[in-house]
């Protein structure tokens, strides 16, 4: 399945992503890494200088959450949005708020900043 723990494509940590100053505050930014056959898909969020990071996977759908590349964020930019069918998740913890998977939350994918870098954890 995409994005989980055994996925051989799920980058490992220390695997550089981008500079933070190319993720604006609010903003988001997904990544695609390929092993083989298997594919995995995670992004980034940014709100208030806290940065988490999230695998691209709807607990409800079961499919990736952005339908355009990069556009995870509400228009206000406060909510992580599933554009297939308009759930609603926090970007600081991943838990649903609106939507027909309220309740759930999504699956982090650990990230963090090192140096004007972000890199996975």
């Amino acid at each position: 399945m995409i994005g989980e723990g055994n996925n051989p494509a799920r980058p490992r940590p220390g695997t550089p992503l981008c500079a933070l100053a190319e993720l604006r505050d609010p903003g988001a930014r997904g990544f695609m890494f390929r092993e083989g056959e298997a594919l995995f898909l995670g992004f980034v969020t940014r709100a208030g200088g806290t940065v988490a990071g999230w695998v691209d996977h709807c607990p409800h759908a079961g499919m990736p959450l952005a339908i355009v590349p990069n556009r995870y964020l509400t228009r206000e930019g406060d909510l992580i949005l599933c554009a297939s069918h308009g759930a609603l998740f926090r970007p600081a913890d991943g838990h649903c708020v609106g939507g027909p998977c309220a309740g759930k939350t999504l699956t982090p994918w650990p990230v963090r900043i090192e140096g004007d870098q972000l890199v996975t954890a």
